[in-house]
């Protein structure tokens, strides 16, 4: 198999660390840190890209904190200048990666993205009469360290390049511990191997892609499955016949556990396709889709906050309709007309306009 070397002068060059922090300040131009690295810009891409070319760069350490999206996860924020060089090194080797990965892997890729997998899915439901969907355990927690370095070895020669993704998956902050035994495994090989990436590194995104790229072509090349998709862990395989898909259900398990990560079996299901099957937050028939009932129940307990918090006056209306149009432009891609009238049919804003004396109200904009 190619691989690639002279790669690591390409990511410190200039015009890529300039591009790469243009990148990190989309949708964060305003905070504190990017200010503070934006207002001497030039000064500071010349800084990193000194320690990068003679290796003293060391990343920062991370901000963690925690969101509840529908259930506990820990987001981890790296200091915004490490986040230019993720970009910086994504910039330079995702193209090439992305070559090796298949047609139907759509997380975090230029393209591809949610609905286009949905849509993806939706025509594969019209070709045969089963689709079996599954996810991970814990994914993001328990990739494995060492493992992840093999597979990017198996692309990347640039001893250099190598360095800082060792780096950057070294300095990784300690995620959930997640307690998997594997054949061969002694009582204590969970503590001594690391594992886990930070959610929210364009970094995690790539490699998150890149350790289960050997499982994509496994399970379209090896087991024959045509008509498959993947976004990050969740996955669908849409069959003709019912024993078939879970032969290859069992199948995919053995093979996840060479990669030391376990099948989620509370969510691991077969559905005849004209029942629908719940996939990245629709509900997917052969020939129309609808908003999953969580993704409903949640945006409707969210406008009920925007609601109070915009007559306390504690969010603007940019800010919240700007959340209220990205729940749109998800929701449009199913068949919601109704259900968006019911919802916005609730709620009304009142803007007090002071130089006039006058109030008005206000709905997003849904049609």
């Amino acid at each position: 198999m190619k691989t690639f070397n002279h790669l690591y002068e390409q990511i410190f060059q200039f015009e890529n660390l300039l591009l790469a922090a243009k990148k990190a300040t989309h949708g964060k131009s305003l905070r504190s840190d990017v200010l503070s690295f934006n207002y001497r810009l030039e000064e500071s891409l010349v800084k990193l890209q000194e320690e990068l070319s003679t290796g003293s760069y060391r990343p920062g350490p991370y901000r963690a904190f925690y969101i509840f999206d529908p259930k506990k996860r820990m987001i981890s924020a790296a200091p915004f200048r490490d986040r230019v060089v993720h970009h910086a090194l994504c910039n330079v080797v995702e193209p090439l990666f992305d070559r090796r990965f298949i047609c139907d892997s759509y997380a975090n890729r230029l393209g591809k993205g949610t609905h286009r997998c949905i849509r993806r899915l939706q025509s594969f439901m019209r070709k045969g009469r089963y689709v079996l969907k599954f996810d991970i355990t814990k994914y993001f927690p328990s990739i494995d360290h060492e493992i992840l370095k093999a597979e990017i070895r198996h692309f990347i020669s640039d001893p250099q390049a190598l360095w800082l993704m060792d780096l950057l998956i070294d300095n990784s902050n300690t995620q959930e511990f997640v307690r998997h035994y594997f054949q061969g495994d002694s009582l204590f090989t969970p503590l001594e191997r690391r594992c886990g990436l930070p959610i929210g590194n364009q970094t995690s995104q790539f490699f998150a892609n890149v350790y289960l790229n050997s499982l994509d072509h496994y399970i379209k090349e090896v087991l024959g499955c045509r008509y498959y998709v993947r976004y990050v862990d969740d996955v669908a395989i849409v069959g003709g016949d019912l024993g078939t898909l879970w032969h290859i259900l069992a199948k995919i398990k053995m093979q996840l556990e060479k990669y030391r990560l376990k099948l989620n079996e509370n969510k691991s299901q077969i559905r005849p396709v004209e029942k629908g099957i719940a996939f990245l937050g629709q509900v997917i028939f052969p020939q129309y889709r609808l908003l999953s009932e969580k993704n409903v129940k949640k945006f409707a307990r969210k406008m009920k906050g925007f609601s109070s918090d915009f007559h306390n006056g504690n969010i603007s209306w940019q800010k919240m309709n700007a959340s209220v149009q990205s729940w749109l432009g998800h929701a449009k891609q199913a068949n919601s007309f109704f259900l968006r009238k019911s919802i916005f049919g609730r709620f009304a804003f009142q803007v007090h306009h002071v130089s006039s004396d006058k109030t008005n109200f206000l709905a997003p904009r849904v049609l």
